[in-house]
């Protein structure tokens, strides 16, 4: 039966600022490096063995990702990047703090655009922040603001155009992303709504592990620090 392993990359500079990252590229803090060791050394402590990977194109996750495989000594492995695994784009907010969008927004529209599952903030519009000329993004029809069913929709398309045909050839498959679109996927196989999703959260370098049956229907779900 093949196992998905699902990890959120480690502290990123802009999460150490409580700053809105999304599609920006960002990398990761000494602490964030810390936490993706930590994950592949638990990894490799519990013996999990890896037939195939998948990332984001954000520094953030291919760091982590590849971090925790040299630990493990399994760098060798084939990874496939695709910014369907992006982060949720964050539209206006992004470069803000918290604080500063709040300021900005008000407290009431910045609830209504973390929380709510199909209500987006204001599309991006600085141009320091345009990625239109970055050329991982060549040909890729960029957002400007994305609400959670967006980010949701685009990760499940993944899954099932690409990592849950390598979970049916019977691979063990390791996903290095972000919170949202690690926890989009949490909640496709788990069936949760969004509201549980948001309850149960996903700690930034904690894998989350999910034995399979043979249909992809999740036998047992799990974060690994907690078994230990």
């Amino acid at each position: 039966m093949p196992v998905l392993v699902l990890l959120r990359h480690g502290q990123a500079a802009w999460n150490l600022d409580d700053r809105f990252a999304g599609w920006w590229d960002v990398d990761l803090t000494p602490q964030g490096v810390a936490e993706a060791v930590a994950a592949g050394a638990l990894l490799e402590k519990k013996g999990f063995e890896f037939d195939f990977c998948f990332a984001s194109v954000q520094t953030r996750a291919i760091r982590t990702l590849n971090l925790a495989l040299e630990v493990m000594q399994q760098d060798w492995l084939p990874i496939e990047k695709n910014w369907h695994l992006n982060e949720r784009h964050y539209g206006a907010l992004t470069g803000l703090t918290k604080a500063e969008a709040t300021l900005k927004h008000g407290n009431d529209r910045m609830q209504t655009w973390l929380r709510s599952f199909d209500i987006a903030p204001p599309p991006l519009a600085d141009p320091e922040l345009d990625l239109a000329r970055d050329r991982r993004y060549a040909g890729v029809p960029l957002p400007d603001a994305e609400c959670l069913s967006d980010t949701t929709d685009r990760v499940i398309r993944y899954w099932n155009a690409r990592i849950a045909p390598e979970l049916r050839a019977d691979k063990n498959v390791l996903v290095s992303a972000h919170g949202n679109s690690v926890g989009a996927l949490v909640r496709h196989l788990s069936n949760l709504t969004p509201s549980e999703i948001a309850a149960l959260g996903v700690p930034a370098g904690e894998p989350i592990v999910f034995e399979l049956d043979e249909d992809l229907t999740p036998i047992h779900r799990y974060s690994l620090s907690q078994e230990c």
